[in-house]
Order: structure tokens, then sequence, then C-alpha cells
């Protein structure tokens, strides 16, 4: 199969960020990850910071209706329909049409944002899930978080979020193998886990030039 996307979900600190950027930097093929979130700032006309609150995360009820009510309440203020704000329903619109337009487009390594959803039906895109023992995730976020940081809570929290995201917006379980075509393991490293992933693909002749566009 001559695949031009592969889509990279992950356990938080399991390495699956890196995995997919040794993955594109071997490919040569175009990285979508912190690169997806300047994307869908730039289209948005937002700072990435703005959608960076939004990202693989799900906005509280509350929150949501609160929101609504100030921006219907400042339209009818000064007596025009106001502009659409940017919220967690444009970031997953502009989301999809990034990754639709990068699939199209060149050959690509695009990391969590329910890429695999979002790609679920195009037959050269191949998903991946990347995974790795409790000890192993711990290890590596201990390296780059703060010491007083609670670091099993965050691995709850974050991957709550995930799943909650997929769910909301695709009606998918984050875990269920189905999505994928291979769920490997990085408890033998990054670059085991990317030689798994290229065999696993036959990946003799992947390799292509990155896209600019």
């Amino acid at each position: 199969m001559d695949y031009r996307a592969i889509t990279v979900a992950r356990e938080l600190g399991s390495g699956g960020a890196a995995v997919a950027k040794r993955l594109a930097q071997q490919l040569g093929w175009k990285l979508l990850d912190r690169e997806l979130i300047e994307e869908i700032a730039c289209a948005a006309v937002v700072d990435p910071a703005e959608v960076i609150r939004y990202d693989e995360c799900i906005e509280s009820l509350l929150t949501r209706i609160n929101k609504t009510a100030v921006r219907a309440s400042t339209a009818l203020a000064i007596g025009v329909v106001a502009r659409d704000a940017f919220d967690e329903k444009r970031m997953t619109e502009l989301t999809r049409q990034i990754v639709e337009h990068a699939y199209d487009t060149c050959k690509c390594v695009i990391v969590g944002r329910g890429a695999q959803c979002i790609l679920q039906s195009k037959p050269q895109a191949f998903h991946v899930f990347v995974y790795a023992p409790l000890e192993d995730r711990i290890r590596r976020l201990r390296e780059r978080l703060a010491p007083h940081v609670d670091i099993e809570r965050r691995i709850r929290a974050v991957e709550a979020g995930r799943a909650h995201y997929l769910k909301q917006h695709f009606g998918a379980d984050w875990r269920d193998p189905h999505l994928y075509n291979l769920m490997v393991s990085s408890h033998d490293g990054d670059e085991a886990a990317v030689r798994a992933i290229l065999h696993a693909m036959g990946a003799g002749s992947l390799a292509s030039p990155v896209c600019t566009n």
C-alpha cells in the first residue's frame, strides 16, 4: 500500500509525539503536531495559546452556556450579529479541514486531535496507537514536569480529556483497537516503535519529499 498519512494516537508519557517526529524525519513527511496548532491559529486569526486551551479537551457545559450567553448579549447590545468566536466547535471544524487538506496535498504524520477518526475512511491512511507501561510513562513525565506535579493524576486527567474529546466529536472510543492498524508499545524505546510501525506498513517505498504548503 502506498500510504500518504500516518495518524498517531498516544497515551500521555508514552513518547508517541517523539515517535511521530522520528517517523516524519525518517520518511521525509510533514509533521502535524504543534504545527497543527499553529495552522489552526492562523486560520482562525487567534493566538496559538487560545487554540491550546481547546486542544483535545472538552469545555464544561457551564462554560459553553456562559460563553453562548455572553456572545448573544453582546450581539444584542451592539445591534449586530457577532462574528463567530473561537471555541471548541470552531477548533474541531478547522482541525478537520486542515487534516483533510494535508492528506489530500502531501504525505504527513499527524499526532492526535482525532485524526484517526477524521481519516478513518481514507484508504491510504495508517493509524497507530502508542502505549507504554505506567512506570515508563511516569519516568518520562518526571523528566519534563515540575517536581510537585502529581503525575498519575495528570495522566488520568489528560487521558480522560482525550477520550471525552473523541467520544463527543466522533462518537468513538479512544482505545478501540478497531480504530487502528497497529497498537505498539514504546517500552523498548522510540526507535524500536518506529521500526515496528514502518515494518507493519511495508515502508520500503514510502519515503518522499516533505510538502511545504
